[in-house]
């Protein structure tokens, strides 16, 4: 597999650059998340019109103590996630694509096959007696 160095880093990335941006073992959970907040690799997604948002939802994910990270969150996930919505341009095509593609690999319904009933009569040679 090629690297592809002319694709722009998916949000996965950036969130992970953030956090390890921020992560100093020597500070408390509220600086290490400030800090990785202060991240040149996501001033873009700070600055635009979701910014407030996102920000927030962020910061709930980095401080999350919750057994399943971030189940605590929800109220500024839903916030950002209208935000979105009402902003569609708020964050790079490129950085929603990722989210995108993921809802299209879900499977979309389980079907059950019914085989025709010629292939469900028996497989058993016929004697033509």
């Amino acid at each position: 597999m090629e690297p592809h160095f002319s694709s722009p880093p998916s949000m996965e990335s950036l969130l992970a650059e953030a956090v390890a941006y921020g992560n100093d073992e020597n500070e408390s959970l509220e600086a290490k998340a400030q800090k990785a907040l202060e991240c040149p690799c996501i001033a873009d997604l700070r600055n635009g019109p979701c910014g407030v948002q996102f920000s927030e939802s962020f910061l709930c994910f980095l401080k999350s103590t919750s057994e399943e990270k971030g189940s605590d969150c929800v109220h500024p996930f839903v916030a950002l996630q209208n935000c979105i919505k009402a902003n569609p341009n708020a964050f790079s095509k490129d950085i929603l694509e990722e989210a995108e593609e993921k809802k299209e690999e879900e499977p979309a319904q389980e079907y059950k096959i019914i085989p025709p009933i010629w292939s469900r009569e028996s497989q058993s040679p016929k004697s033509k007696l």
